[in-house]
């Protein structure tokens, strides 16, 4: 039996700050209701909802896993906000994005984090390389790691495109037999020990997540989640393998 979920926190916008230009998607530095800064996904986002639905997923996943992640709160915004901001491609997108959309809690002071500087250790980083390729995560490249180092911790970031299969299924969609997902560029791939065999991501876990994401934007979508979970795991075994190969290769 599933546990009574704990819903993400719902806070509201107050105050745009600023654009973050180094995401494709245009994130912003929100200050919500609550005092806090919050780093803004956007609905209006060329992705729209599939990415804010593949970063709570994702994100409150590895949570789960034993990663940190930031705190992940739906974040009400009101589009007037737009009124006052002078980029137009800004003023659009606030515009463009009234209702309910994602925050992740600001980190203040953290730096991208680089294997190279810091060694994160062979299990943090075969864990990693497992979780990605788990949830088909092709966005944590050495061009781009999505990792943040504070208070001397590794933090996990921006997982909105993984998953990436959810933007092109339709009602027959099925779960395939194997994904895309190539290690060899992974950041963690130089540094990681022995890929995990065995990990233990209970249904109920899974449940426990997909119950996180607002109805809203799943349009009746848990079950298929749920089914591409299923069958992934079902096919670790073969993909586990290519992850080792590509490790072996690297050593």
């Amino acid at each position: 039996m599933m546990r009574s979920v704990q819903p993400l926190r719902t806070v509201r916008a107050t105050r745009y700050v600023t654009p973050l230009r180094e995401g494709g998607s245009l994130p912003g530095l929100i200050e919500a209701d609550d005092l806090g800064m919050y780093v803004l996904k956007f609905r209006g986002a060329g992705q729209g909802v599939k990415a804010l639905t593949a970063e709570v997923i994702v994100g409150e996943l590895a949570r789960r896993l034993g990663f940190r992640v930031p705190e992940i709160v739906l974040v009400d915004l009101d589009p007037d906000l737009a009124r006052n901001e002078p980029d137009q491609e800004v003023q659009e997108l606030l515009a463009n994005s009234g209702g309910i959309n994602l925050g992740l809690d600001y980190l203040p002071g953290a730096f991208d984090f680089n294997p190279v500087v810091r060694d994160p250790g062979p299990d943090l980083a075969a864990r990693l390389l497992w979780l990605d390729a788990l949830v088909l995560n092709v966005d944590r490249s050495w061009r781009n790691p999505n990792l943040l180092l504070w208070h001397k911790d590794v933090w996990l970031i921006d997982h909105g495109a993984s998953l990436y299969f959810h933007h092109g299924w339709g009602p027959d969609w099925r779960p395939a037999d194997t994904y895309r997902f190539d290690p060899k560029d992974h950041v963690m791939l130089p540094a990681a020990g022995p890929i995990p065999t065995s990990v233990d991501v209970p249904a109920g876990m899974l449940a426990e997540v997909l119950a996180l994401v607002p109805d809203e934007w799943l349009d009746g979508d848990r079950t298929r989640y749920t089914r591409f979970f299923e069958s992934r795991l079902a096919n670790a075994p073969r993909w586990i393998e290519a992850l080792e190969a590509a490790r072996a290769a690297r050593v």
